[in-house]
């Protein structure tokens, strides 16, 4: 872990929360780059479907196995120096990026980039919340859910420009992102530090989910959206790319990146119109659309359709953004701020198994079945699990408003039998 000697005159707090944000956006956009580049590196190298979906997957394996470790550690050993390890090991996650000829350097960029993105997410996490105002606004709630959206929308958008129009089109994206990290470093040393060491960090390091006590009936009532959401985006992001090219023959890198990007981008757009609604509402109205776009979606592979495509990259889109922002902002105002790593760390483990282990199996799909069934076999499966999620929304809803409800007077049995 790096030692950061801490600056005489930290950011103010209106500041770093803002870097914060423009860190985990910086860190997301990383993780959707490769996206329009997958199908490139494919003809390039000459690897097959399963090792396409492989090099997508092994970057969640590697992140679950940190977050699982790693995840409370800045709770003992404060922010800033977590961070800081989390962007070195980025940076030469971009490096295995640039030196890469064949996939197997791609799966060891791909597992060296899961560690490091493992590694930030509960702590990014965890300093937005510390550093929100104290106003009562939950903006670290709404940074927290909209950034990566945001991050995600822009590499896989920036990519797609780059490749289309860019010199070396491998190469570029990941020289730009390997400054932004050395920046990001630099300025991890300005950071206020908001978490006083405590005794304990060892301990942390041992694998398992922290989800408080107070907070573990609404986890488990948050896991089927958590797991519709996130596995809709694994599809994007895996074989979106492939979708765009070869179901509905577009060539140019820059629409596939736009294309990909589009989801993400509706996500973040959703999380800031929705932000003033009651929790319960934003994850309803999430999972209601999901449920729509993953429909269209379907519709939209059935009848070679790129126009319905985008839509439904839209409409789902909108629900990922919302119904990640109501479960978010749920969960988190039920835990105390010490424990606000480890659940952040449960709710990404969840979230990341969604987005890779469909996307595993997709691979080995494609082989037997082809790309368009294997597509359609998926967004099946996640119209299951949006609408599971959404019927146990309406029943939870229907038990809070039973459990609130007045009971009638009790008429003692003397009067009624005088009627």
């Amino acid at each position: 872990m790096p030692t950061l000697r801490p600056s005489s005159r930290p950011l103010a707090r209106a500041a770093a929360f803002w870097l914060v944000g423009a860190t985990v956006v910086a860190l997301l956009a990383a993780s959707s780059a490769p996206s329009p580049l997958y199908q490139v590196y494919q003809q390039e190298f000459g690897f097959s479907p399963i090792e396409l979906t492989t090099i997508f997957a092994v970057y969640v394996l590697a992140l679950l196995v940190t977050l699982l470790t790693v995840g409370r550690l800045s709770d003992f050993v404060g922010r800033r120096p977590v961070l800081a390890g989390a962007l070195l090991i980025q940076a030469l996650a971009m490096v295995s990026f640039l030196v890469a000829d064949g996939s197997g350097w791609l799966l060891v960029a791909r597992t060296v980039q899961g560690v490091a993105t493992g590694a930030a997410v509960g702590v990014l996490g965890a300093y937005l919340l510390d550093l929100q105002p104290a106003d009562g606004s939950r903006l670290g709630s709404l940074v927290n859910s909209v950034a990566p959206g945001i991050g995600l929308g822009i590499g896989a958008l920036g990519t797609g420009l780059l490749v289309q129009y860019g010199a070396h089109p491998t190469r570029l994206v990941f020289v730009v992102l390997l400054a932004t990290y050395a920046a990001l470093i630099l300025a991890t040393a300005v950071q206020p530090e908001t978490v006083r060491p405590v005794p304990g960090a060892v301990a942390a390091l041992r694998p398992r989910i922290a989800v408080p006590g107070p907070a573990r009936r609404a986890f488990a009532a948050a896991v089927p959206n958590m797991v519709a959401t996130w596995a809709l985006g694994g599809l994007v992001l895996s074989i979106g790319g492939s979708v765009v090219r070869s179901v509905f023959g577009q060539s140019n890198s820059a629409v596939v990146g736009l294309v990909l990007g589009i989801f993400a981008g509706a996500g973040a757009v959703t999380g800031i119109v929705v932000t003033s609604w009651p929790p319960r509402r934003i994850e309803r109205y999430g999972t209601v659309t999901l449920v729509a776009g993953t429909a269209v979606f379907l519709t939209a592979l059935a009848v070679s359709s790129l126009t319905l495509f985008v839509i439904a990259s839209v409409v789902a889109g909108s629900g990922f953004g919302a119904g990640f922002l109501g479960a978010l902002r749920s969960l988190t105002q039920l835990v105390r701020p010490h424990e606000r790593a480890g659940l952040l760390s449960a709710v990404y483990v969840v979230s990341y198994l969604a987005f890779s282990i469909p996307a595993l199996v997709a691979g080995l799909l494609i082989t037997r079945i082809g790309l368009r069934d294997t597509s359609l076999y998926y967004g099946g499966f996640v119209l299951v699990a949006a609408t599971a999620s959404l019927v146990i929304g309406l029943l939870a809803a229907r038990a809070a408003r039973a459990a609130a409800a007045p009971a009638e007077p009790c008429t003692p049995l003397a009067l009624q039998s005088q009627r």
